[in-house]
């Protein structure tokens, strides 16, 4: 039985993923940015702000006091976020690497030493597929989620003599409410990226089952889904193919942003 830390433990992957935690049987500490939420049953839950440094002692101290310590660290809290390049703003890009990537760096600052210690643990990182492949129009995403695969394996070599493994995890879209943290200067990308969340025939529990199986054989990539697999293998081995498939995708959101601006242009009996 391990000893489990889920952020972002209240909804989406992360309350699939302590779901999937309990049912194994571990211990599990879902945490998130709320205070006072009720988590489900066998779990425990504290308040977790992955911006605050404070929060990240805290959580530490309350391990180490309640368990003795800390098997597995899942950082995987996280927003979506994307936009044109000229229209996303730089306020939007501080708020995503603050949380996304930075949230992340102060979750395996805060754990590492005790890790150390132990002489073991796990670090479990949530990227996604646009860590490995970089569609258009998503340059802050895309940026934060290939940092995130860059600082697990930069860990996974760097904390192997301590006993310590790696695992990152890069699913392709699937159902969840991440489309809710969507706030933004571009729309038309942001309501793009809701209509793909909500198409998907993939669910949050279908993802943690997958990641948890990885978690368990202690992989580092953890590619959790076919699409994923597809697109990332696609770009290793067949560039030309994901080159033209990317530029088809950035062709046809020059056309829908042409179309828009002309439809707002206004006539000239309105003028």
């Amino acid at each position: 039985m391990s000893r489990v830390l889920v952020t972002g433990g209240a909804s989406g992957l992360g309350l699939a993923l302590v779901e999937r935690f309990v049912a194994e049987g571990h211990q599990v500490l879902s945490t998130d940015v709320a205070a006072g939420l009720t988590p489900p049953a066998g779990a425990s839950y504290r308040q977790l702000n992955v911006r605050s440094a404070e929060d990240w002692d805290a959580a530490v101290e309350w391990v180490e006091q309640t368990w003795g310590g800390l098997d597995i660290l899942v950082n995987n809290a996280g927003i979506a976020t994307g936009g044109r390049i000229d229209v996303e703003t730089l306020a939007e890009w501080d708020r995503v690497v603050d949380i996304n990537l930075m949230g992340v760096v102060r979750g395996c600052r805060a754990f590492t030493p005790l890790f150390k210690r132990q002489r073991s643990g796990q670090i479990v990182n949530t990227a996604s597929a646009a860590g490995l492949v970089h569609p258009p129009m998503m340059s802050s995403y895309n940026s934060v989620k290939a940092a995130v695969v860059a600082l697990s394996e930069t860990l996974s070599h760097e904390l192997h003599p301590y006993g310590v493994s790696v695992s990152v995890v890069c699913p392709s879209f699937f159902k969840t409410n991440l489309g809710d943290s969507i706030q933004g200067a571009d729309t038309a990308m942001s309501d793009s990226a809701r209509r793909l969340i909500e198409k998907s025939p993939r669910t949050a529990d279908d993802i943690a089952a997958a990641v948890v199986a990885g978690v368990k054989k202690k992989q580092f990539l953890i590619i959790p889904d076919r699409p994923a697999l597809l697109a990332w293998r696609t770009k290793r081995f067949a560039r030309p193919l994901y080159d033209r498939q990317m530029r088809k995708i950035a062709a046809r959101a020059r056309q829908r942003a042409e179309a828009t601006s002309a439809d707002q242009v206004p006539s000239a009996g309105e003028r």
